[in-house]
């Protein structure tokens, strides 16, 4: 494959992957039977190459890689037909992007403070 070929694969993988991070695009593809076909379910497994930092250093949702790891487990890929589950994993997503905020600003406002004081004690 040429560099074109390459860079436009590497661009709808990234795509795709990232596509992953939706439960209701989950939800979606389950409800029309992708997680039966074995071929889609083996593509699921190729694109575990997404781990690794190389690959990760790319990836603004970096949950898709949760997700991906989750969809090599049948159960979990039945589990998704139903829209309550899809539901689920979208509120708990919701939930940990709010509690990440308020502990990363509250490390923040800390990390601030503390450097006021060491400015203050310098002087």
């Amino acid at each position: 494959m040429d560099d074109t070929g390459n860079r436009l694969r590497f661009q709808l993988e990234l795509e795709f992957v990232q596509c992953l991070a939706n439960p209701n695009y989950l939800n979606f593809l389950a409800q029309r039977g992708y997680f039966k076909d074995k071929a889609f379910v083996n593509y699921l497994k190729y694109l575990l190459y997404w781990k690794e930092p190389e690959y990760a250093k790319y990836l603004k949702y970096p949950q898709c890689l949760h997700m991906l790891e989750l969809l090599q487990y049948e159960h979990f890929r039945k589990e998704l037909v139903n829209a309550q589950c899809a539901k689920f994993i979208d509120e708990q997503q919701i939930l940990h992007w709010q509690h990440y905020s308020r502990k990363r600003m509250r490390l923040q406002q800390a990390l601030a403070e503390q450097q006021q004081q060491n400015n203050t004690s310098v002087k």
